[in-house]
């Protein structure tokens, strides 16, 4: 797609195609994150771009999952996550944890810190969250975590854009054609 067409609503509602839609839903801006989950000596880390900040008081955050994934029941079991943010550029390491490879923690540096979930050594920043609730949408589940620790690892560091990704996570095959009637 040219960076110069302009999708109208027409366009998206009616008639618009499911790669225009996906280059639409890139401009929401949104960080990468690799999310740790575990349950006692069992864990897993898998790339994420749906987390965010919803309270201050307590501080929460929400992060999206399918609960198809193979980490959704560890995550459901263990009750705790981190979110990993990443730096700008650190592309290879989002695609590694992408992967559906059982063994990919065994090639990257982390630890667990207090609490168990994967902590990234090479990660910005590292949030601990404990789950205090779930919610569904859609075809996903929305687990609300209250942050009970963190750390900056890198404060030079500026974090990297789910648009950096490109189509490396294959969702433009996720979107439909068309948007819905308003």
């Amino acid at each position: 797609m040219r960076a110069d067409v302009i999708l109208t609503p027409t366009d998206c509602w009616r008639g618009g195609m499911s790669g225009s839609i996906a280059a639409l839903f890139q401009r929401l801006t949104q960080g990468v994150y690799v999310i740790g989950v575990g349950r006692g000596e069992v864990r897993n880390a898998f790339t994420a771009a749906w987390v965010m900040q919803v309270s201050y008081d307590p501080l929460l955050l929400v992060l999206s999952i399918n609960p198809q994934h193979s980490s959704y029941a560890l995550l459901k079991e263990g009750r705790v996550f981190s979110v990993n943010v990443l730096k700008k550029g650190q592309l290879d390491l989002a695609a590694h944890y992408g992967r559906a490879d059982p063994k990919k923690l065994a090639s990257t540096e982390w630890t667990t810190e207090r609490f168990g979930p994967p902590l990234l050594r090479e990660a910005l920043a590292w949030f601990g969250c404990r789950v205090v609730s779930e919610h569904p949408a859609g075809d996903h589940m929305l687990e609300l975590g209250k942050v009970f620790d963190g750390k900056l690892l890198d404060s030079e560091a500026e974090p990297m854009s789910y648009r950096e990704t490109g189509a490396m996570d294959g969702a433009v095959a996720l979107f439909p054609d068309v948007l819905g009637d308003p």
